[in-house]
């Protein structure tokens, strides 16, 4: 295979393309120790060495590092992954490779998300946030069904007495705005209604 073209990403990372292969990301002493240059012909047993052997074992540090900072799920350590401009089969390995040492545990995530967040956010936010960092509905559904203890109209309740809402002295235009700030809070309609009575 030839490569076509090496692409300037940054002052130390360029990416070589290929002409039958995907492109990769390298450091630019790789790529002069290997004396890779455009227009050069390898053969596939380099490319394969580059692929798993330099690129492969770097995805999997990476994947490493980015678990080392926080804890994430499947899906954000897979987006991650794709903006470091991994090949998609490599992010494959690296989420295998730290699933198998339970590095990354979407189950695990959502239930400690759960009971760290429930004093301070509504079933229905709750599910809106792990939904939207990528964990299916039944992990999210069965974690908040096991984990949260915390009864929806306290919550409210505990809100309300820190907007410091007062039902006799609320104008309507005030009730109002309380109401839409429960509302996206996440809480359901005739629960707020019910508390603001």
């Amino acid at each position: 295979m030839i490569i076509t073209q090496i692409i300037p990403l940054t002052a130390k990372k360029v990416q070589l393309c290929f002409d039958c292969a995907e492109p990769l990301v390298l450091y630019k002493n790789e790529c002069q120790s290997l004396a890779l240059e455009e227009q050069a012909e390898i053969d596939n047993g380099l490319y394969q060495t580059i692929f798993y052997n330099i690129v492969g074992k770097r995805a999997v540090k990476r994947a490493m590092h980015l678990l080392e900072k926080m804890d994430r799920t499947e899906w954000q350590l897979r987006k991650k992954l794709e903006e470091g401009q991994y090949p998609p089969q490599l992010i494959d390995k690296a989420v295998e490779y730290v699933k198998s040492y339970h590095y990354i545990d979407d189950e695990r995530y959502a239930r400690t998300f759960v009971r760290i967040q429930q004093a301070y956010r509504s079933t229905g936010r709750m599910r809106m946030d792990l939904l939207s960092k990528g964990i299916a509905r039944e992990i999210v559904d069965r974690a908040l069904e096991e984990e949260n203890e915390t009864p929806q109209g306290e919550l409210i309740q505990k809100l309300l007495a820190k907007k410091a809402y007062n039902k006799e002295e609320a104008t309507p235009q005030e009730s109002k705005k309380i109401y839409q700030y429960l509302l996206r809070k996440g809480f359901p309609g005739d629960e707020i209604l019910r508390h603001m009575r």
